[in-house]
């Protein structure tokens, strides 16, 4: 039984491009992978702190020593990597806020990316299959005028395969905001066929994972 790690971090719990495509994602994995099991963690209504001097700290403490608030940061850092640790699968909504993720997603990479633990190609996540939704509202394609703002695929790419040793694959649905701005209502059907494209991606991508890590259980 394959365990799906869900992250949301879209800030509206409805209208969302990022959250659209990550439940259609989980709608093809659950009809695929019907005795798996989805964990969801909503980082915009329940964000997780920022790291602190406790938590950081406490890293480097003997635990018998820790203070009251260095046992409290690092026990809840032990829970979100051992939920993270427990995934056979991870899915990411990230959509592009100013160029880049949502300090919600970067606070939660922050508290699981643990050294000695989950961090480094040996760590305790390697190999460990990432799915990103990464939506933004124009586009920041190669070859686009806005290429080089481009700080969510960049940026989780890096931090994913380079700091937890994972795999990581993207779904990129663009010009979000075609609907909603005027000045970009000429690229609507560019917004529909990317939108209908990221879709059908979370389908197949999702339906493939599940059938994989079947095979995968079954073989072992």
């Amino acid at each position: 039984m394959a365990t799906l790690l869900h992250v949301d971090s879209a800030i509206s719990p409805t209208a969302s491009a990022s959250r659209d495509v990550t439940a259609a994602f989980v709608k093809a994995w659950t009809e695929t992978h019907p005795e798996g099991r989805v964990i969801h963690r909503d980082l915009a209504a329940h964000p997780v702190p920022h790291l602190d001097h406790f938590a950081v700290s406490a890293g480097f403490a003997d635990p018998s020593e820790h203070t009251e608030e260095q046992r409290a940061a690092a026990a809840f850092r032990d829970e979100l990597a051992t939920e993270l640790e427990s995934a056979d699968a991870v899915l990411i909504g990230a959509p592009m806020y100013n160029f880049t993720i949502p300090s919600t997603l970067k606070a939660w990479l922050d508290q699981v990316i643990i050294v000695g633990r989950t961090g480094g190609e040996a760590g305790t996540v390697a190999g460990r299959p990432f799915t990103v939704v990464a939506s933004r509202g124009g586009s920041y394609a190669a070859g686009t005028p806005r290429e080089s703002f481009e700080f969510v695929q960049n940026y989780l790419e890096k931090v994913v395969t380079g700091m937890l040793g994972a795999e990581i694959d993207f779904i990129v649905p663009e010009l979000t905001l075609a609907p909603v701005n005027p000045a970009l209502s000429e690229l609507i059907p560019l917004f529909e066929s990317s939108r209908t494209k990221a879709l059908e991606e979370a389908d197949e991508k999702a339906r493939a994972l599940a059938a994989r890590l079947t095979e995968a259980a079954t073989v072992a």
